[in-house]
């Protein structure tokens, strides 16, 4: 299974992708999970203390790597590099190993833009590629709230798009406009994830603002995810029991769903 979580910032994708992640090693699962977010919070929602998630260093940070594998500079413009390095031992040499989960940051490319032909974006991009079609491991996938680390030819790989909103007209915008990008780009299964609900009005304004589309999931507002964030815990120490059945049931849920049934299709 290869799940691509989106949203809007703040909506609670580490949450969920770390919470699943999680779950999903507890049970045997070989997981992987990618913070392909620039603004990397996975480490942390899954519980990894301070002290050691300061040992990790992105990829878009590792310049000997960037060298080796493109043969250009990383942060240097203007020169010539491959554009198919190999990649295909990156996730079990610099995957960071906690409860289970083999967490791999991306990190970001700091200049030229998020879609500059530099080496380090070259190597992300067929880094992400070679994850999605051919990595064998379960792939949970926290990512930024566009979708730019997906193109067509890796698209076809992801087996589903979570996208998570919370009752907000901001956080509505930017589900529809990733539902288009999705489609653009050939992903056929599209479903989405409740996030901080408080109230009625909450769920009404979802079924208002999403006509037809009935979330997989809906996830109350939760004090006891913020005091875990508080005491460096893992997000899934601070859920409910019932919180966690609930997303067990997700899981096995998510597994039955074919990809011809999500709103790309």
């Amino acid at each position: 299974m290869k799940l691509a979580i989106v949203g809007k910032g703040g909506v609670g994708k580490s949450t969920v992708a770390a919470a699943l992640a999680l779950l999903l090693a507890e049970r045997g699962d070989k997981v992987l999970a990618v913070d392909a977010d620039p603004d990397a919070n996975l480490a942390s929602a899954l519980g990894i203390p301070p002290h050691q998630q300061q040992q990790i260093v992105s990829i878009a940070e590792q310049t000997a790597l960037i060298q080796e594998r493109t043969g250009a500079r990383a942060k240097q413009y203007g020169q010539m590099f491959k554009i198919n390095p190999e990649v295909d031992d990156i996730a079990e040499k610099y995957a960071f190993i906690y409860r289970g989960v083999a967490l791999l940051v991306l990190g970001a490319v700091s200049q030229g833009g998020a879609g500059c032909a530099c080496p380090e974006n070259t190597l992300l991009r067929s880094l992400v590629t070679d994850l999605v079609l051919y990595k064998k491991e379960t792939l949970i996938m926290d990512m930024e709230a566009g979708i730019e680390h997906l193109g067509r030819g890796t698209a076809g790989g992801v087996d589903m798009m979570l996208i998570l909103i919370e009752p907000g007209q901001n956080s509505i915008d930017c589900a529809q406009r990733i539902i288009h990008m999705a489609k653009d780009i050939g992903v056929s299964n599209i479903q989405f994830i409740v996030n901080k609900l408080r109230t009625v009005e909450d769920e009404i304004f979802i079924r208002t603002a999403l006509p037809g589309m009935k979330p997989l999931v809906s996830i109350p507002d939760n004090d006891g995810i913020r005091q875990a964030d508080r005491h460096g815990k893992s997000v899934l120490d601070g859920m409910s029991v019932e919180l966690k059945q609930q997303l067990k049931m997700l899981i096995n849920h998510l597994e039955t769903i074919t990809p011809l049934t999500g709103i790309g299709s």
